[in-house]
Formats: C-alpha cells, sequence, structure tokens
C-alpha cells in the first residue's frame, strides 16, 4: 500500500509529509523533487519510477501531492485516493494553494489520520468526515455518547455518505434527466453518428435513513415484463412505454449493484443533498430535436449564396429554447447579406461564422436563413474546406427516449410514506457536438 504522502508547493518545498512505512526514507522527498518538479524535460507521466520506489502523482494549481510506494500496488486505487484527497480538502478550505495549505495544515493531517491507516485507505467520504472534525480543524472536545455513536457508525458502518437522524419538515426528492446529444449528419441528411451522454442528478432531502427504488424505461426490463420475468407492478408500469438501449452506465457508490445485476432495479439509500445518482450513454433510436437542410451555391468566383432551413423534429407542445446555429464563412469574405424569417443573425468576421440566434422554437416548425457572401479575389486555388454548420439549443425532454417509470421511497422507522415525499421530475435536453455537413 501507500508508504508515504508527500505535499509539495512549485519550489519543491515540502508542506506535508507523513510517513507510514519504514521503506520510505528522507530520500524519496528528494529524489521526486530532482526527477519531476526540477527536472529539465517536461514530465508527462503520472508515475515516475526511480531507484525501485513508484512516485504517483496529480498537481493542482502550483501544488504537488505524491503518493510514495516500493510495493507493487493498484495504480487506479492510488489516484483514486489522491483525487479524492483533493476533494475533501477543498471542501474544507476551498482552493488548494500554498497558503491554505499552510493555514490549514493541522486540519490536513487530522484528516490524514483518519483518511489513511497505516498506509491503507479509509472512509474518505467528506460528509461523514465533517461529523467529527471540524471547519477549523479543532476536533470537539466535548462529544455526547449519542454523537460518539453517530461518528462509530459513521466510519465503521457500510452507509459511508449519510449520517443518522437527518429530520426535514417536508420530505422532498428533485430528480434531473441531463442529456447530451451529439450528431455527425451528411448533407443529404444520413446520420453518420449520433450518441447520447446522459446523467441522473437527484436532491434528496428526505428524514432519516430512507431506502429508494428507481425505476426506468430500460430494454431488458420490459423484455422481461413482456416474458413474465418480473413482478407484476414492474410490468404494469412498463405497458405501453417505449424502451431504450442503454450501452453503458456508471453509478454512484450509494446504488446496490447486486440488486441492479439480479433485478435491474436501481435500489439506493441516498446521500443527503444534491448528487450525481447515474451517467449512461445511448447510441440507438436517438430523438434528434433538430434537422439542418444546408444549401451552399457558388455564383462564380467572388460570391456564395447560402440557404439554411432548421427543422424542430418534437411535440407541437413543446418549446426549444436557446437555439443558436453558426454557419462558416470562407477566411477571403469581404461582405454578408443576410435575410431571416425568425430570430437575429449576425455576420462574425473575427469568428468566420453567421450566428443565428433564435429565443424559442415549437415542435414541428421550420425556419430558414438565406445569405449572400461577398468573397475577395485570391490567387489561393485550394477549394474552401466547406466546415460543419454547428447547432446548440436546449429541449424539455430526453432525446434518448429516457422516462422516470417510478420512484419509491421507503422508511420504516420514521412515520411516512412514499405518499408523503413530494417529487419532482424534469428532462433537459442539450446539444453536445451537433453539426450537419454543407
Amino acid at each position: 500500500m501507500i508508504g508515504g504522502l508527500f505535499i509539495y508547493n512549485h519550489k519543491g518545498e515540502v508542506l506535508i509529509s507523513r510517513v507510514y512505512r519504514d521503506d520510505i526514507g528522507r530520500h524519496a522527498v528528494d529524489a521526486f523533487r530532482v526527477n519531476v518538479i526540477h527536472a529539465r524535460q517536461q514530465v508527462r507521466s503520472p508515475v515516475t519510477n526511480i531507484a525501485r520506489t513508484s512516485f504517483f502523482h496529480v498537481k493542482r494549481s502550483n501544488i504537488w501531492l505524491a503518493a510514495v510506494t516500493k510495493q507493487n500496488v493498484n495504480a487506479a486505487m492510488v489516484f483514486e485516493f489522491l483525487y479524492k484527497m483533493c476533494d475533501v480538502m477543498a471542501a474544507y478550505f476551498g482552493k488548494i494553494s500554498e497558503e491554505n495549505i499552510k493555514n490549514n495544515f493541522v486540519l490536513i493531517y487530522e484528516l490524514l489520520d483518519e483518511i489513511l491507516d497505516f498506509g491503507y485507505p479509509q472512509n474518505s467520504e467528506t460528509g461523514a468526515l465533517k461529523t467529527f472534525i471540524t471547519q477549523q480543524g479543532i476536533k470537539g472536545q466535548h462529544q455526547t455518547k449519542e454523537e460518539q455513536s453517530q461518528i462509530t457508525s459513521q466510519v465503521t458502518g457500510q452507509i459511508g455518505w449519510r449520517r443518522e437522524g437527518i429530520k426535514y419538515r417536508r420530505n422532498e426528492l428533485f430528480l434531473d434527466v441531463l442529456e447530451s446529444v451529439n450528431l455527425l449528419m451528411s448533407p443529404q441528411g444520413q446520420v453518420l453518428s449520433a450518441h447520447v451522454s446522459g446523467r441522473v442528478v437527484m436532491k434528496s432531502y428526505l428524514s432519516g435513513m430512507p431506502e429508494c427504488k428507481f425505476g426506468m424505461n430500460d430494454k431488458i426490463v420490459i423484455d422481461k415484463a413482456g416474458k413474465g420475468g418480473v413482478t407484476d407492478d414492474v410490468a404494469k408500469s412498463t405497458t405501453g412505454k417505449q424502451s431504450i438501449a442503454i450501452d453503458d452506465c456508471t453509478f454512484n457508490q450509494c446504488v446496490r449493484l447486486s440488486k441492479f445485476d439480479s433485478e435491474r432495479s436501481i435500489s439506493f439509500i441516498p446521500p443527503d443533498g444534491e448528487y450525481e445518482l447515474m451517467r449512461y450513454r445511448t447510441t440507438k433510436d436517438i430523438i434528434l430535436p433538430f434537422r439542418v437542410i444546408p444549401l451552399v451555391r457558388e455564383v462564380g468566383r467572388t460570391k456564395l449564396e447560402v440557404k439554411v432551413v432548421i427543422k424542430s423534429n418534437f411535440k407541437p407542445s413543446l418549446l426549444a429554447q436557446k437555439i443558436e446555429v453558426r454557419i462558416p464563412t470562407p477566411l477571403n469574405t469581404s461582405g454578408v447579406q443576410v435575410i431571416c424569417m425568425k430570430g437575429k443573425a449576425k455576420y462574425k468576421a473575427s469568428e468566420n461564422a453567421i450566428v443565428w440566434k433564435i429565443k424559442r422554437m415549437a415542435g414541428m416548425k421550420e425556419s430558414q436563413i438565406s445569405a449572400e457572401i461577398e468573397l475577395l479575389p485570391t490567387n489561393d486555388k485550394k477549394k474552401w474546406a466547406r466546415p460543419p454548420i454547428s447547432m446548440n439549443f436546449e429541449v424539455p425532454f430526453a432525446p434518448s427516449g429516457l422516462k422516470v417509470r417510478y420512484l419509491k421511497v421507503f422508511e420504516s422507522k420514521l412515520n411516512y410514506s412514499d405518499h408523503d415525499v413530494i417529487k419532482w421530475v424534469r428532462y433537459i435536453g442539450r446539444s453536445g457536438i451537433y453539426e450537419t455537413r454543407c
């Protein structure tokens, strides 16, 4: 495991030093300074081996964090610990800078005592640490028996992301499905590549230690429901809903993966406040919110005629917002005349593009823009490469087709049921790299 942890400033001076194993001596501190921080050539690799000693480092502004070991350790685990250490320090005193580290060195040593035990990473959840290490870095001396037992359960129990005894007057749960749709389309309207990257972000303000169950229209669940492989309530909730095929997904540590593997249900005890429940990616049956139809015509060598039509491909009752279309222009453009049916369009010479902005647009509508581009005569025989037309937008639905089928809350100890919890679900689809070749 980790033999020692050192924090350096940009000069190579040691700000924090903690050695956990006898095989790591003072020479290791100097070796990292000479071979990495003061190296003549730029060090690209985050792992450096010097005299059979491995140095794993991350850099935050002008601060270096280095974990040192002589053993064959799991590199991914060491980096996960270093990044978690950065998150914990940022949660306690904000920006990781030399001044902040010097002002909070007592707090950092105290955190290291809790996070690392003989080089083995322990509980590094900020919420758990803050229950017994205060913001000022002074450990509470007068703790009641209740507080002490709470700390023990936080450190040794399985639920390190949530403390006990949380109470709210009103139990609320907010769920946001945030998706980014990426597209590359040919001038003829053929989809060359398309995928959706999504996140499920939650805010939970729930009393006690509740268990939540979250279900979506996953294709595997719906196929099982059709074959009678799942319970009746799940089967009922899937009826008449379009299913989506999720290619890959990652979950927050609070999710019980065993239940997801066996039942495809997302069961978890939620952290308090805001957190990201899961990330996912889909590539099949994507709803493309907009279709861009470009027409570029060259009139001689000194003139271009451009016409772009955008069509919205969603329900008429929905409104898209923050629509922006960027139409590239040649480098030798001398002037542009623009006519647009809706919104405002402007030629930006510094960006070599016509920027067309529309505040709102309803579904199943279309709008167009026409432009005459005057070109300066040039001796360059190379043809204009015609960069793709890009688009930005925001729509109130999930382009992947993902739907929240159910969101249930169970709390056996406190006297409230699923019906007492106020739930809010919101879908937001945004453009990622959304381009059409012209």
